[in-house]
């Protein structure tokens, strides 16, 4: 018998790399710079929130919830669906409860998608998209968003759809470009997947943080989309508790009954106490989504103006909270020098373009993604670094 060992990494995770993205948190934290790398707020959380999961601790909500999401929490999903989309939702046939958007996209893919499928992804994409795909044993197949508005090409979009196709993923308000997709963008995509009978995964994680009067309309809403749609959402971002990890997914009840299996044997059920927290923070009034658009807004266009002055070519962002910046005009055309050079020695943490691209797109490293979730006075901080870069040569 030979003593040669198999080798430890299955196929599946041997074609995609770890997170990009907390890699550069690492990076950061290992040279103290300003993390507008990952995307998670640096200042507090809503005090009412708090105080709610400190009262459901007290209240000894400590053991497992139902597994798909305890009872007041699907409840508050399907009121706040109501009133914010009119969309009509069985709490107890469409709803589950996961541990993050992240859970939720990989749960779905796992429980619609069978190997040899393709699924369609617009690039540049969040990156857990891809490797979630290729983990189904599905093949992605991507499709071009252009900067600076990064609109796509309706025949690109087309001719991705084919017999092979199981679905397609729209995120929106997107990361990493900040894309709002239009009635008309998403009516188009709704067609196709109709018309090849495909499903449709909207990750709509930053639904309520929208600039100069963007308008987010939930796919599902369309004619003859709501038994085809998946949504998945979360309240990470949304509330600023991006380490809670409470997210949802709403599908029909066929559907739905998938997701929920593979989502009990992927992780049994989310935080018991959090989720009593999100059913509270769920049924706050419209104001507060309005003013937290208007704090994100500030810091959008203080970090946008301020990149300009210092030789960026910004696109600006319609929703989410991220600036994609062309680092050309700088004199680099690699981001991933440019993304060290600028941790190490300047001491500020970004993420390179190309880990949001697929591997041979030409303008993958052209392009930089900052996050602008901050306190202002880190801002100020990162773009006080940043004079530094007037004092190098450009490359």
């Amino acid at each position: 018998m030979s003593n040669t060992l198999l080798p430890y990494a299955s196929e599946k995770a041997s074609q995609f790399s770890e997170s990009v993205i907390r890699e550069m948190s690492r990076i950061a934290a290992a040279h103290q710079a300003i993390n507008l790398a990952q995307g998670f707020p640096d200042f507090p959380a809503p005090n009412e929130i708090k105080e709610a999961a400190v009262t459901a601790i007290n209240s000894d909500y400590n053991q497992y919830a139902i597994t798909w999401g305890s009872q007041s929490l699907r409840e508050a999903i399907a009121w706040k669906s109501r009133r914010d989309y009119g969309i009509e939702l069985d709490p107890q046939r469409q709803i589950t409860v996961c541990c993050g958007s992240t859970e939720g996209m990989i749960a779905t893919l796992l429980a619609t998608v069978n190997p040899g499928d393709e699924v369609i992804i617009f690039q540049p994409f969040y990156e857990n998209y891809g490797p979630d795909a290729i983990l189904c044993g599905a093949t992605p197949r991507y499709v071009a968003l252009q900067p600076p508005s990064f609109s796509f090409s309706p025949d690109e979009l087309s001719a991705a759809f084919n017999e092979r196709t199981r679905a397609i993923i729209i995120n929106t308000p997107n990361n990493p470009t900040g894309k709002v997709f239009n009635r008309d963008e998403l009516q188009l995509i709704a067609d196709l997947c109709i018309k090849h009978d495909v499903l449709a995964i909207t990750d709509e994680i930053y639904e309520h943080i929208l600039f100069d009067g963007a308008l987010h309309v939930p796919l599902y809403t369309l004619p003859q989309m709501a038994e085809r749609t998946i949504v998945i959402n979360s309240i990470s971002k949304t509330y600023s508790v991006t380490g809670w990890r409470i997210g949802f997914i709403l599908a029909s009840s066929e559907i739905t009954q998938s997701i929920r299996k593979v989502h009990d044997f992927l992780t049994v059920g989310a935080a018991a106490p959090l989720q009593e927290a999100a059913a509270a923070a769920l049924r706050w009034e419209p104001a507060y989504y309005q003013e937290l658009a208007e704090f994100y807004r500030a810091r959008r266009d203080y970090l946008l103006r301020e990149l300009t002055q210092l030789g960026f070519s910004c696109c600006t962002p319609s929703g989410a909270y991220y600036i994609m910046a062309d680092i050309t005009p700088l004199g680099w055309d690699n981001d991933i020098a440019f993304s060290r050079y600028l941790a190490e020695e300047v001491g500020v943490a970004v993420v390179p373009g190309s880990s949001f691209y697929q591997s041979d797109h030409p303008k993958r490293h052209h392009f930089v993604r900052f996050c602008f979730c901050k306190k202002i006075s880190t801002l100020e901080a990162a773009v006080e670094r940043l004079q530094k870069l007037k004092e190098v040569p450009r490359k």
